[in-house]
């Protein structure tokens, strides 16, 4: 693994987040749904399935096709699973993330980013 794939970016981690919370259930419209819902996010298809491909070259995630059904014309839906590396690059990155806040503390003293 690179360096650069060794650290997941904040959307790749809400995807693999949103496929973790869904379960059995994570595929395309319910994983935009979930990022709509918990994060206020609005992904577009193209953008989520773009990403999700990258996810699943890199091994972090698996997706099978589910069966066809009547309600979506007769197509089938695209059912995304983490890896194990999937799930240790999601461990790694909250590590990280937890590392890094050790210590600081966000108050109103401190200037405001955006200043």
């Amino acid at each position: 693994m690179s360096d650069k794939e060794k650290f997941l970016g904040e959307f790749e981690q809400f995807i693999l987040l949103s496929i973790l919370k869904l379960s059995d259930n994570a595929y395309g419209s319910a994983i935009r749904q979930l990022l709509a819902e918990a994060v206020n996010r609005d992904v577009t298809i193209g953008a989520l399935y773009t990403t999700l491909e990258r996810l699943e070259k890199k091994g972090l995630l698996t997706s099978k096709m589910g069966e066809v059904t009547p309600e979506r014309g007769g197509r089938a839906k695209k059912y995304f699973k983490l890896t194990a590396q999937g799930q240790k690059a999601l461990k790694r990155s909250k590590q990280a993330l937890t590392d890094m806040w050790q210590g600081l503390s966000l108050s109103m003293q401190h200037k405001e980013c955006s200043e």
